[in-house]
């Protein structure tokens, strides 16, 4: 029986490939708001989505996990329906992104990640999990975290803009709980040897989910992997580098025949 539940999106553009794209642990579906004004709207249809703890689906509640936001998206893309689609994915969104195709792998034409987390997971140093798992109610962690990604080199503004978004836009325990999730979940065995194109792009400041660490992973798993590793860019790319993630994502996308 299908959930009641839809996940809050937004619709960008009107062209034939479609795209569902799922943001990461930090922000809503506004973390692609850089990019929107400059998406191929002739070429794609973009769905940008909510997951479950945040935007409009802050108060939903929820498992909070990989698996269901897969779910979820699978569900929408029904309620869209769109029985074939690509997918962009970033960090926590791109397990999630990865998790649809695991499920449904028929269904994606391309899976592009942005520095996505791994579908091993994301397992974390000790001294990094007391960071990390503490971030829900201390603000503070949530801006070394923004600072150590993006490799100490973003205007205090910008980190200050970042968190406060963060700390409106998602639900404390969601976004716990999502932490458990997206560092714990290892479903890459479903993923070995998959044939979906999927692009991964990383950027050289993040120094968690580096292009050597996509190299370990995601280019083993999928046949048809490609690594683009953008110079100057951390751990957002769509905040700091929104041009070149359009360029680099939207070729990747058109190269698609189907």
């Amino acid at each position: 029986m299908a959930s009641s539940f839809v996940l809050p999106h937004e619709l960008h553009g009107d062209g034939p490939h479609k795209v569902i794209a799922v943001h990461g642990w930090f922000a809503d579906r506004s973390a692609y708001a850089p990019v929107v004004p400059d998406l191929d709207r002739t070429s794609f249809q973009y769905a940008l989505v909510d997951l479950r703890g945040y935007g409009e689906a802050k108060d939903t509640p929820g498992a909070y996990t990989t698996a269901e936001g897969a779910a979820d998206v699978l569900d929408l893309a029904d309620r869209l329906g769109w029985d074939r689609f690509s997918l962009v994915g970033h960090s926590m969104g791109g397990s999630v992104a990865q998790r649809v195709v695991a499920t449904a792998r028929h269904r994606v034409r391309r899976l592009a990640g942005v520095s996505p987390v791994p579908a091993s997971g994301l397992q974390l140093p000790p001294e990094q999990w007391q960071l990390f798992s503490t971030a829900d109610t201390k603000p503070e962690h949530r801006r070394a975290i923004l600072d150590v990604t993006t490799g100490g080199v973003r205007p205090a503004a910008w980190l200050d803009r970042m968190v406060a978004r963060s700390l409106a836009c998602s639900d404390v325990k969601a976004f716990r709980a999502w932490l458990d999730s997206w560092t714990g979940d290892d479903f890459h065995r479903d993923l070995e040897g998959c044939t979906t194109p999927a692009l991964t792009v990383t950027g050289q400041l993040d120094p968690a989910l580096s292009a050597a660490l996509m190299r370990d992973t995601w280019l083993r798993w999928f046949s048809r992997g490609e690594l683009v590793d953008l110079p100057v860019c951390g751990h957002y790319a769509m905040d700091e580098a929104p041009l070149a993630l359009v360029r680099v994502v939207e070729d990747f996308l058109r190269a698609d025949g189907a």
